[in-house]
């Protein structure tokens, strides 16, 4: 049995001059079109295809990567509204729906919106909703400070950006410990900072150990996990280019990076600074 809306790995049972039929178990043999079929693919070839419903409603497989899977979360354009609902962009042929009974606003062309992709257990087919709350998970996480997630930027608030973790939860970035522009529907990797008794979730954008530096330190490390863990400054680098990357001055930025060499976060080579890779 193929799953909808997913990624599957599925044996070539033939080929045909319009494309080649995968084995799709229970559910038959499944289409993928030529224009997806490798080269010299033959029988008894295993290949990954995502499955989804064509304008007919027959099930179909393609090689093409899809922005959102179902259970996801994702930021995705209307290209089109008609009379059962808004269609947006997910990098397919057929448009995903978003019915308006599922819209938590109504969508406009040309505007995006982050939405969850589900499969209707009515039609059992794949469909997405901007009522997002009632996607997430309402158990209590399960998560550890310090560990690292993935984070979908969702909107913002009087307190900060709030994220959904890992498809699953919500969870605060609070204001004053972001220090580079979010916006909405970025994906970012993030860290559990703290569960808290209510459920809440508090999120950084810094590993677990850089939540003691002051801000200038925060925005000198996030500039080193940018940029592969290495920036080729020194104390000898002019205050003007010290200033267009840590908006600081050259006195504070060297404060800053004494303090983070103390506490063995970061190591000062010839031509720059380095995260240390040993501390945790």
């Amino acid at each position: 049995m193929a799953n909808l809306g997913q990624y599957n790995s599925l044996t070539v049972v033939k080929r045909v001059a319009f494309g080649a039929y995968l084995d799709g178990g229970r559910d038959g043999e499944i289409l993928l079109p030529q224009r997806y079929v490798p080269e010299h693919c033959q029988p008894g070839d295993h290949i990954e295809v995502f499955i989804y419903r064509d304008s007919e409603d027959l099930l179909v497989a393609t090689t093409r990567r899809p922005r959102i899977k179902a259970g996801e979360f994702a930021h995705l354009k209307v290209k089109s509204i008609n009379h059962v609902g808004a269609f947006l962009d997910w990098g397919l042929e057929k448009d995903l729906l978003v019915p308006f009974n599922q819209q938590k606003r109504p969508m406009r062309e040309g505007q995006s919106y982050i939405v969850h992709c589900y499969i209707d257990p009515r039609t059992n087919r794949l469909a997405a909703s901007s009522k997002i709350d009632r996607f997430l998970d309402k158990r209590p996480a399960h998560y550890k400070p310090g560990e690292q997630v993935h984070l979908l930027i969702a909107e913002h608030t009087d307190l900060g950006y709030k994220a959904i973790i890992n498809n699953s939860h919500w969870g605060v970035l609070f204001d004053n410990e972001v220090f580079k522009p979010l916006r909405y529907g970025q994906r970012i990797k993030g860290y559990i900072k703290k569960l808290r008794a209510n459920q809440k979730i508090d999120l950084s954008l810094q590993a677990i150990g850089y939540s003691k530096v002051d801000s200038l330190s925060k925005r000198i490390l996030e500039r080193l996990q940018d940029n592969q863990g290495f920036l080729p400054v020194t104390d000898r680098s002019p205050p003007e280019q010290i200033n267009a990357l840590f908006s600081s001055s050259k006195k504070a930025y060297k404060m800053a990076v004494g303090k983070l060499y103390k506490q063995r976060l970061i190591i000062i080579e010839a031509n720059g600074i380095r995260l240390n890779p040993d501390k945790k």
